[in-house]
């Protein structure tokens, strides 16, 4: 396979793109014929011009129907798949487990498509995970949107007119949007409370200089993708209860908490937010899959009659597209490189990561938890 194709994404939302010229130019020098689709780069601010000026071809539409190899940041269409040469290699972010349809689709076509949300935990997976690199910029986006919504400044100062007391952040949820909602939130000067079902992330809080929120709730524990496990009914009743008196202190609550491949748990009642002050602000990370929030709703900015404001950003990273595009893109060439050792790209389904990552292959669904029943 040689000839690649960088498609501009149909979501009016969507700001990335998912090579950049930079990439573009190393895939160039490694045998890839570079095609982008024109304007695939302008949101993110590379424009036709940046792409030319490191041997990509710009091309229309029309030519994903020739090439070998197609990314995106987001899934295509069903009808969008049968315009794909059988053969072809599709790469992006699918939501297998959601869109069961597509993936047949990828499979009545004959097309070999690879989902980015199921690339493996492992420490040679890690420059290929695009969950973890948008993530991280997520919870960088979801502390700097609170602070913009809020109408008070975060940090403790001291001056003349008296003494400004640090804002409260209370971050629900430690995997890599959580570490790095609390980083950023203490770099500008919160007081910053965090919680987890894991115990192990304990040592990760405190080394951010955040309080971690202890609540018995029996065994809980992780998977051995690194994800927190599902609580039972009771569980989750006792982490509300654990919960609702800090979110009760909080200026503004950030809420990470999802399940791969399932609903995400409603863990923040609306009896919990009809609890917190006139003011404060939500970030419902997870408005997406379901949401953790009650009342948030996806992409919508909600005020609750106490004046709580809830805000449902179901793609946070897009707000950065520049940077959220340079990350993905990386992530993209990674995956592409480990399997062209010489040049061409050459399937390897025998690697984990190929392995784990291809949901339809040479006509077949290749794991049964994606097959419509």
């Amino acid at each position: 396979m040689k000839t690649l194709f960088v498609c501009s994404e149909s979501d009016p939302r969507e700001t990335r793109v998912a090579v950049i010229p930079s990439d573009a130019q190393k895939l160039a020098k490694i045998g890839w014929e570079v095609n982008v689709q024109s304007g695939a780069g302008v949101k993110a601010g590379f424009s036709d011009d940046d792409y030319k000026s490191v041997g990509a071809k710009i091309a229309d539409a029309s030519f994903i129907s020739q090439a070998d190899f197609i990314v995106a940041v987001r899934k295509p269409t069903e009808d969008a798949v049968k315009t794909f040469k059988r053969g072809a290699f599709y790469l992006s972010l699918l939501d297998p487990f959601n869109e069961k349809g597509l993936i047949k689709a990828f499979a009545d076509a004959g097309v070999n498509a690879a989902s980015f949300e199921m690339i493996p935990r492992s420490t040679i997976a890690q420059k290929m995970d695009v969950l973890s690199s948008q993530s991280n910029l997520a919870g960088y986006v979801a502390v700097i949107k609170a602070a913009n919504t809020l109408k008070k400044i975060l940090p403790m100062m001291m001056t003349p007119a008296g003494t400004i007391s640090p804002l409260k952040f209370f971050i629900v949820g430690v995997g890599v949007a959580g570490l790095q909602a609390i980083a950023t939130a203490k770099r500008l000067g919160a007081r910053v409370d965090a919680f987890d079902t894991r115990p192990v992330v304990e040592e990760q809080v405190k080394s951010l200089g955040a309080k971690f929120v202890k609540i018995d709730l029996g065994e809980t524990g992780q998977t051995a993708q690194g994800y927190a496990k599902e609580l039972t009914p009771e569980q989750i009743e006792l982490q509300r209860k654990g919960m609702a008196k800090v979110c009760a202190q909080s200026d503004v609550l950030i809420t990470t908490a999802k399940l791969f491949g399932r609903k995400a748990p409603r863990i923040i009642t609306a009896e919990m937010v009809a609890g917190m002050k006139a003011g404060s602000v939500i970030i419902d990370m997870a408005a997406g899959s379901g949401g953790n929030v009650d009342g948030s709703k996806p992409d919508e900015i909600v005020i609750t009659p106490n004046g709580v404001t809830i805000i449902g950003d179901t793609c946070l990273e897009a707000s950065v597209p520049a940077t959220a595009s340079q990350m993905y893109s990386s992530n993209v060439y990674n995956y592409i490189a480990h399997f062209s050792p010489e040049g061409s790209f050459v399937p390897n389904f025998d690697d984990q990561i190929m392995k784990m990552s291809v949901v339809a292959r040479d006509g077949v669904i290749t794991d049964e938890r994606f097959i419509q029943k």
